[in-house]
Formats: C-alpha cells, structure tokens, sequence
C-alpha cells in the first residue's frame, strides 16, 4: 500500500461510518483510547466507535510510515479533528496488517490527546532541567 493510500485509509478511519469500521478494522483490534473503558478489543472496538459522532474533518502532520516488515504497516502521526462545536486533537499510532481475503485491516490504534502528550514532554523537560542543575550543584561542590 502505498503512502498516498494508507493516508486515505486512515482518514476513512476517522470521517466514515460504522460500515468502514466492519471492513477495515480486525475482529482481533487492540485500540486505546482517551476516554473509558480506554482499552478496547475486536468487535468492542468497533462498536464503541460505531456509537460516537464521527468526525466531520481530520488533518494529519508529521506523518510517519514504517513498513516493519512484509504484511506489517506501522503509521504515526498528529490529528486535528472537527465537528460541530468540537475539536480534537491527538497523537496517533495505527497498525496494519495485510490478509488474504481482506486486503489490509487495522490491528492496532492508539490515541494521546495532545494535552496529555504536552504535559508528559513539559514533565519530562522539568525533570532534565532538575537533573542538569543537581550535576552542576555536584560539580560546583567539586571544585571548592
């Protein structure tokens, strides 16, 4: 599948209706999302999703595409959503798995809201800024 397609494929993912989950989402699907039950599987998955507003528009950025190996395609990227008086925004990782009789399903989704993922890389930057000044506190105390 090449990248042009396997954009529209997850786009579909977000705009469609329960009919394009059916078809393109394993019976076997791991997903994680930001709201409870968070963690979802196989025909769960699919009808937790077949019961939510669907997204009217979604963008993509930083879009990456890994073909792990032959069968195999692992996506991450950024989404901006929107419908009505809502928008969304997440950082988003998709796995893909050729079958035989099915051409390519979805194994595999995962969602961090960006607020969550900002507060995780804010935390982390703390944390080195923390680590940075106790080593220059040591080192200071070194040379006395």
């Amino acid at each position: 599948m090449d990248d042009d397609r396997i954009v529209e494929f997850e786009r579909a993912l977000w705009i469609g209706d329960g009919d394009v989950y059916r078809r393109r989402v394993s019976d076997d699907c791991l997903m994680v999302v930001p709201e409870r039950p968070f963690l979802l599987r196989g025909a769960t998955a699919i009808q937790s999703v077949e019961h939510t507003p669907r997204w009217l528009e979604v963008d993509f950025a930083d879009f990456e595409v890994n073909r792990a190996r032959d069968g195999l395609i692992v996506i991450g990227y950024h989404a901006e959503a929107s419908r009505p008086g809502e928008r969304y925004t997440a950082f988003c990782t998709s796995t893909y798995q050729k079958t035989g009789d099915r051409d390519w399903v979805v194994i595999q989704h995962q969602q961090t809201p960006a607020s969550a993922a900002e507060r995780e890389v804010a935390a982390n930057a703390i944390e080195e800024a923390q680590k940075a000044a106790s080593e220059e506190r040591e080192e200071a105390r070194g040379y006395q």
